[in-house]
């Protein structure tokens, strides 16, 4: 694998003790490269929720490795000593809602991740404006969220996602609320952004009008995955 895509194997996640004890991941592998984007799709209740939070550092897996780039975050115990800097530098997050901080303009909204990183608030400034003309939003700079249309939002949330060019973008539902033009023109954007940005991108959707576009799909079902090839279809 690449410098820049994420690898699991054997990933386990128990909750509980004794009899009690729930399996809720029993062993996923799962690879993305970078410039990716896979589908994760399972019913309810079968590890999806459990396993994103494990790819996020949100909750510490039982057993298994995560490797970001060439870096094992995760063997058997975390092996990262800030897991609030990798959350924040390194792994992008894009919710099913964008939530994006009503009493801050759309700039300040994408600029705020690489502010608490630490950079120089004119270069974050420029970071996000740069983001937002490759998502087609630059004329909203200004506006905030409450001016937006949806679709608007939505895209000010991808960027938020990218801005501090994560190697990995967990992909929770983004289109979940949208409508089948609006979804498809996420999914366009997503390809486009991973490709531009060389990230490996993990969209966790049961959306039936993006599963077609796909090429790789993760099945989850009792904790375990299996792997499969997707359509692949053009959305150009």
């Amino acid at each position: 694998m690449d410098g820049r895509g994420i690898r699991i194997e054997g990933l386990k996640k128990r909750y509980g003790r004794g009899d009690t004890a729930v399996d809720a991941l029993k062993g996923v592998d799962m690879e993305v490269g970078q410039g990716e984007v896979v589908g994760l799709v399972g019913p309810s209740g079968s590890g999806k929720s459990t396993l994103l939070k494990c790819l996020g550092a949100v909750i510490e897996p039982t057993a298994g490795r995560m490797i970001l780039g060439d870096e094992t975050i995760y063997d058997d115990g975390w092996k990262v000593a800030d897991l609030r800097a990798l959350r924040r530098d390194r792994i992008g997050f894009i919710f099913q809602a964008p939530y994006l901080i009503p009493f801050l303009d759309v700039t300040d909204n994408v600029a705020l991740l690489p502010m608490l990183a630490g950079r120089p608030n004119p270069e974050a400034r420029r970071m996000a404006i740069e983001l937002l003309a490759a998502l087609e939003v630059e004329h909203r700079a200004r506006a905030m969220p409450s001016q937006l249309s949806g679709g608007e939002q939505q895209r000010v949330a991808i960027a938020r996602g990218l801005v501090n060019r994560p190697p990995v973008i967990l992909a929770d539902e983004p289109t979940a609320p949208l409508d089948s033009e609006r979804a498809l023109a996420v999914i366009r954007i997503l390809n486009d952004m991973a490709r531009q940005f060389e990230t490996a991108i993990i969209v966790v959707t049961h959306d039936e009008k993006i599963i077609p576009t796909f090429k790789r799909i993760y099945h989850i079902r009792d904790g375990v995955t299996y792997e499969e090839a997707g359509e692949g279809r053009d959305i150009a």
